[in-house]
């Protein structure tokens, strides 16, 4: 695809992801695309720097290019009214936990994003209980029952679709995890960031789609960074239950807070949210073929790697347990494979033994990755 040319050796890319690691690894860790920006973004960002257009941010017309995306994709209708900028979905956490829950525990489900733990202990300075996966990385709905009943218990980090195991979480269950919500008093927080992603043509239903009287309190927190690589440029909305939640956020949040969202930040996604459906359904193809294209070359090359290809998402979760290369067999596939990939350990107690690989390259990548891992798992 001619939009989606190999830019595996982007010599002119300074981000975390081409700058961690000496230049002669293979980086598919961190989850930043390999892909060339959506045109659209690109026009209106060069459009930005050409007017000198680089002050405070001012966000009118987001929260309806927001609307208008998830109407079209997610078949999520939003009050624009209910959104709130923000700088990123980790600053949003946080501030969501502070100012929507009570004092008191957070829940989370490991394996789960790295950043869970840390928003939760060094940032918001509350303690987790760990409610882990369950049955091929689906909600342990008992287990979160019985955590959301203690009443120290406030709070609860939903990563869906999740990171990294890439589960989309079914409509049922989610309804489910609202009701047990209510029932105990618990303020939900969804982090959405991988919705726009979801693969071989499945749909996502969005936390907040339940309706008021199941997630009133609650929030869901999106972005179009994931799905259009728009990491570098801080963006992110929150958007809220209900106008009583807004009228709390709004009450409660300083103002000062949501500039930590850029002004090229918003312009970016504004033209993501409006412009860019064409460029991510491509991207989406690319990234389906790539989760396939693993799968059928590590059945041939490293059989002993459990995969289960996400539902959505960029991110392939390999079970590298019966390997024998430890706790961390990340390091074994750097040091020897020269291949960067996430240390399953990062995510959890539960992630022993597994690697995050990004999927959001070229298939010519895969298959050089798959070729060095190989060579570690034969040494």
């Amino acid at each position: 695809m001619d939009s989606l040319s190999s830019v595996a050796n982007p010599t002119g890319r300074t981000s975390a992801k081409w700058k961690a690691f000496d230049a002669d690894l293979l980086p598919l860790w961190v989850a930043e695309m390999d892909y060339p920006l959506a045109p659209p973004i690109a026009r209106a960002l060069h459009d930005a720097i050409d007017r000198s257009d680089t002050g405070y941010r001012w966000d009118a017309g987001l929260p309806q290019a927001l609307a208008g995306f998830a109407e079209r994709r997610l078949d999520w209708t939003i009050d624009p009214a209910r959104v709130t900028t923000i700088g990123d979905v980790l600053v949003a956490m946080a501030e969501s936990l502070r100012h929507l829950a009570e004092p008191g525990r957070v829940v989370i489900t490991p394996p789960v994003y790295p950043p869970f733990f840390s928003v939760v202990t060094r940032i918001v300075g509350r303690d987790v209980v760990e409610v882990r996966l369950v049955d091929d990385n689906q909600l342990d709905l008992a287990g979160l029952e019985s955590a959301f009943a203690r009443p120290d218990v406030t709070a609860f980090l939903l990563s869906s679709p999740h990171n990294p195991t890439g589960t989309i979480h079914s409509r049922e269950t989610l309804e489910t995890v609202a009701r047990l919500a209510r029932a105990h008093d618990v303020v939900v927080v969804a982090d959405e960031i991988w919705a726009p992603l979801p693969l071989d043509g499945r749909s996502v239903s969005p936390y907040l789609t339940l309706g008021e009287d199941l997630t009133g309190p609650d929030v869901s927190l999106v972005s179009a960074s994931k799905a259009f690589n728009l990491a570098g440029l801080k963006c992110a909305q929150m958007v809220v239950g209900s106008q009583a939640t807004a009228d709390r956020l709004k009450e409660r949040m300083p103002m000062e807070v949501t500039y930590s969202a850029s002004h090229l930040g918003v312009i970016a996604q504004i033209a993501a949210y409006n412009d860019g459906d064409g460029w991510l359904d491509e991207t989406l193809a690319q990234i389906s073929t790539n989760a396939h294209l693993l799968g059928d070359l590590l059945a041939r090359e490293i059989p002993a790697i459990r995969y289960t290809p996400p539902e959505a998402s960029y991110l392939a979760w390999l079970d590298c347990r019966e390997l024998g290369l430890g706790d961390a067999p990340a390091i074994a596939f750097r040091e020897q494979g020269r291949v960067a990939l996430n240390d399953g350990c990062e995510f959890g107690t539960q992630g022993r033994g597994f690697v995050r690989l990004n999927l959001a390259t070229t298939p010519d990548v895969i298959e050089e990755a798959v070729a060095r891992m190989a060579s570690v798992a034969r040494a």
